[in-house]
């Protein structure tokens, strides 16, 4: 709790300075609109919804992760609604997107823009390595084809709710992260939800301004056939079974 404190504290003191403040900007990749209509329904993606940490070698389409960045913070309603609730509609989140096998993107470091669904460089090359580095040498992070990130500007929080504003964070980040399993499981797409990692080593990894905390990586990908099956048998197990005639 109290190493919990210190970094709120830390993040806090940056204040509500330019959340892109030393962050080199590229021109915006438009993506391709989000698909409103599936082939799962939510009722079976929540059935189905596994963590998985082994992926395929095959590339993701860039359409499949145009889907999931909408999905973590997409803009659904010309107000500005996001696809994720945000305590007093003052939304924190800034999510990245580490590419290393993404078809039709080059790799490196993009950060997503919810208003325009585009994404920005802001650091060219792969950098899946050091981040798995950060993330204490974790497979899932460095084999994935590409990481998802979440991060948080507290301040954007707090300066309605104080120090309340540190768990309605990580309230949201938890909306943002289901939506993602559930986005990727209605695609036959696999992600886990990655909190163990050297917050500082993260932010240096990914070159991020000083006021993002990063508080959560999904590694995305196709399943492993051996994940796919184990998935495929832990749901079996737990699928309801009919009532006797």
């Amino acid at each position: 709790m109290r190493i919990r404190a210190v970094r709120f504290a830390l993040a806090m003191s940056m204040g509500l300075a330019n959340s892109s403040m030393g962050q080199g900007m590229g021109p915006q990749i438009p993506l391709a609109p989000p698909r409103l209509k599936g082939v799962a329904s939510v009722e079976e993606a929540l059935q189905q919804r596994r963590s998985v940490r082994s992926f395929a070698v095959a590339a993701l389409d860039l359409q499949d992760v145009a889907q999931l960045l909408w999905a973590a913070q997409g803009v659904t309603h010309p107000e500005g609604h996001r696809t994720a609730p945000s305590a007093g509609a003052l939304r924190p989140l800034v999510v990245y997107l580490v590419a290393g096998n993404v078809a039709g993107l080059a790799p490196g470091v993009y950060r997503y823009q919810p208003q325009e669904h585009a994404l920005v460089l802001t650091q060219p090359a792969d950098a899946r390595g050091r981040l798995a580095s950060a993330a204490l040498g974790q497979a899932s992070v460095r084999d994935a084809p590409a990481v998802l990130v979440i991060a948080a500007v507290y301040a954007r929080t707090a300066q309605k709710y104080g120090a309340r504003a540190e768990r309605y964070v990580h309230i949201e980040v938890g909306h943002a992260a289901q939506n993602v399993y559930l986005q990727a499981t209605a695609r036959g797409l696999g992600t886990v939800l990655v909190g163990a990692f050297d917050d500082l080593k993260v932010r240096e990894a990914l070159g991020l301004p000083a006021d993002h905390a990063s508080l959560g990586l999904m590694p995305l990908g196709r399943r492993a056939p051996g994940a796919a099956a184990a998935a495929a048998a832990a749901a079996a197990t737990t699928r309801p079974t009919s009532a006797s005639p």
